[in-house]
């Protein structure tokens, strides 16, 4: 019987350069949220799932298998078309915690509102790309890009470095 969602989700480790506590929390939160609830329709395979993902040649891998962890299969999507959009995001993911610092309350509204229309375009690109590999829904998209976005986390970023992560930093 077809059960087309994801039950376990990994990260390959390798591909996650450097965290801190907060960038922990937001991958905990994303792949809590993403298991709540999540649409993954893998063409010709029955779910659930499990899947691992990882940056592979600048490409995001997906591994795909079955409720037991046999392999059923890899889908590769390139990444370029959301290069631009996990740069973007990432940048302001800061400004807004640069605000929140010196700020306070003041100004974060306009860009808590451009990070989350961000987050939805690039959602959205997510979706295009997996088109005829796997359908996901729009929500599962959003977190599956706040995982790859973890997955793009490099010790030069600043969002990690300046420890201003938190709860809105990269999961929208």
């Amino acid at each position: 019987m077809a059960d087309p969602r994801i039950i376990d989700i990994q990260l390959d480790e390798r591909s996650i350069l450097k965290r801190n506590p907060d960038i922990e929390q937001e991958r905990r939160i994303a792949i809590f949220d993403l298991l709540e609830a999540n649409h993954f329709d893998v063409p010709g395979r029955d779910g659930p799932f499990r899947i691992a993902l990882a940056v592979e040649e600048a490409r995001l891998a997906i591994r795909v298998a079955d409720r037991e962890g046999a392999p059923l299969e890899t889908i590769r999507v390139g990444l370029a078309r959301l290069r631009r959009p996990i740069r973007d995001y990432f940048q302001i993911c800061e400004s807004y915690f640069r605000a929140v610092r010196t700020n306070g309350a003041k100004g974060i509204e306009a860009i808590d509102m451009a990070r989350r229309g961000l987050h939805n375009d690039a959602a959205e690109t997510l979706k295009d790309c997996l088109a005829g590999k796997v359908d996901v829904d729009f929500d599962t998209a959003r977190r599956l890009f706040t995982l790859i976005c973890v997955l793009h986390i490099r010790a030069s970023t600043s969002v990690v470095d300046s420890g201003a992560a938190g709860p809105a930093s990269i999961a929208g």
